[in-house]
């Protein structure tokens, strides 16, 4: 492709099949939602619960339960007009959600930045929806545009799922394309569509690695920084000048307690049991997403470096720097310390908290949730990784 051919705007109809919603799409949008029998299942299940009302309307036959829904829904959203409207009813969500299922978000970094600038922000992969929505609200809180958000076409199987995270300035990794040809040109475009939305002050957000860290082992994938890099060869630039360009900004977050620790556990034993193979049902990533949202989450942490201006000339020496800050900047809670053996300055009450916790769970899948959490620590400490462990390393083993 020469440079005359290639996308000169994110706006550009090549990445009609990628991008965020527009404002013109919001009511279109907002109507496949409201007329989705998913979401509307989904909302009863989930109101259900705590409230008698929905409790109630969940055992009505289905016509009537549509009917009494879908004019809750158009209530809603009738003051919806743009995305920033929806946004913004997305932010009231997060700080009541984060006041219910959180002992309080602690966010550093973000106001050494720029809000006339994109960034590439970049973190540690824990949770599928609450990464970068944490680090929209702490750029809400500094009076900052919020990102837009990569997510693979594995949460899309659902027509209502992929207007909501279109409406929530969601653009797509097509993960499922197989073609070695094909998955390379799909990779180029949203490489390019990364690298113009950084020239156009949109930021981005991306996760690290291609799908969360269930073993705690936060480390950037060379992979994914090198498609981010894809745009820099068609402009015949070294990957170290390119990458320097888009003023990426590595963010480290930190979950005292993650609500999908047991899901993750038994995600991981059924792939030890077979071969590395796991099968997902259909509304799993969903599940996932609301047990994120509705779990406790104790302490939250969402510390943002300074922008990398170089440092690095290849992908393995950027993936480093990325992995040295997110290990440095991992707040060390004690649900940390205790599984790691370095419980001694914990409280009674803290120490009480966490084996509870651990004790609900299945015997068999115990000691693998302590090394889920104690992680971190031995990321920064690896001469202490258990004998165990430091084999799986160093045969290149990855959960």
């Amino acid at each position: 492709m020469s440079t005359s051919e290639m996308p000169q705007t994110s706006d550009d109809s090549v990445f009609d099949d990628i991008r965020p919603c527009r404002d013109d799409e919001v009511g279109s949008e907002l109507q496949k939602v409201i007329q989705d029998r998913t979401v509307i299942n989904g909302i009863l299940k989930f109101q259900s619960r705590s409230s008698v009302l929905a409790s109630l309307v969940y055992k009505l036959p289905a016509f009537m339960q549509n009917f009494i829904v879908g004019r809750f829904l158009s209530r809603q959203v009738r003051e919806i007009h743009t995305v920033a409207d929806f946004q913004l009813r997305v932010a009231n969500f997060m700080r009541s959600m984060s006041k219910t299922t959180s002992d309080g978000v602690t966010y550093r970094g973000f106001d050494r930045l720029d809000p006339k600038l994109g960034y590439l922000f970049i973190s540690n992969h824990r949770d599928i929806s609450l990464d970068p929505a944490f680090i929209d609200m702490a750029l809400y809180a500094h009076e900052m545009p919020t990102v837009r958000i990569a997510i693979g076409d594995n949460l899309l199987r659902m027509p209502a799922a992929t207007s909501l995270m279109r409406l929530n300035k969601s653009f797509i990794v097509k993960r499922s394309v197989t073609s070695p040809r094909e998955k390379l040109k799909e990779l180029t475009k949203l490489s390019e569509y990364i690298g113009l939305s950084i020239k156009e002050n949109k930021s981005i957000w991306i996760a690290e690695r291609e799908g969360r860290a269930k073993d705690g082992d936060d480390r950037a994938e060379e992979a994914v920084l090198k498609m981010i890099g894809l745009a820099g060869r068609l402009q015949k630039k070294s990957f170290a000048e390119y990458m320097s360009g888009l003023r990426i900004v590595p963010v480290s977050i930190t979950y005292e307690f993650d609500p999908n620790d047991l899901a993750k556990a038994e995600e991981l034993s059924e792939r030890e049991k077979n071969n590395g193979e796991y099968h997902k049902e259909m509304m799993e990533d969903i599940d996932t997403i609301t047990r994120g949202i509705r779990g406790y989450k104790g302490r939250v942490s969402v510390i943002a470096g300074e922008p990398l201006a170089g440092g690095f000339s290849n992908a393995e020496e950027l993936a480093g720097i990325i992995d040295r800050f997110v290990w440095n900047n991992y707040q060390m809670y004690p649900s940390t310390l205790i599984s790691a053996g370095h419980g001694e300055s914990c409280t009674e009450e803290e120490r009480k908290k966490f084996n509870d916790r651990i004790g609900s769970y299945p015997v068999a899948l115990r000691e693998r949730i302590r090394a889920m959490y104690a992680r971190p620590w031995f990321n920064l400490h690896p001469e202490e990784l258990p004998a165990e462990e430091q084999e799986k390393k160093e045969s290149g083993e990855n959960d």
